[in-house]
């Protein structure tokens, strides 16, 4: 989702990239990265590996930056949570290495399961 009902909620501007990162579903390493690559349109040389999503965090479109929001990872951590923890720091890295152009939000609520089957 780019700059759709997210935008407004997070104050988005013109030239500012909203992805929504989605990990339902996701309980291991390749999974995660397959949903990287795919969620935040990462290119086709990503080599689905830490310093690979690092290097593509620092370079994601958007002139007046990106906003990553991480959905519905509490299943991956609690199946790999060493694996979350790195996923973390990478995630933080990249944000610390592009103040201001890269923010990640991580959603602490509860499931949104019911929002995206379209129940109402």
């Amino acid at each position: 989702m780019r700059n759709g009902p997210l935008a407004a909620l997070f104050g988005a501007v013109a030239g500012r990239n909203i992805t929504v990162l989605d990990l339902h579903g996701v309980t291991d390493k390749p999974g995660f990265m397959e949903r990287c690559a795919g969620d935040l349109e990462l290119p086709a040389w990503f080599g689905r590996n830490w310093d690979a999503l690092a290097d593509c965090l620092t370079d994601l479109p958007g002139d007046e930056g990106t906003l990553v929001l991480v959905l519905r990872w509490q299943e991956y951590a609690a199946a790999r949570p060493r694996e979350w923890a790195t996923a973390q720091e990478v995630f933080a890295q990249a944000v610390d290495t592009m103040p201001g152009r890269l923010a990640v939000l991580v959603a602490l609520g509860g499931s949104d399961e019911r929002t995206s089957r379209g129940a109402g």
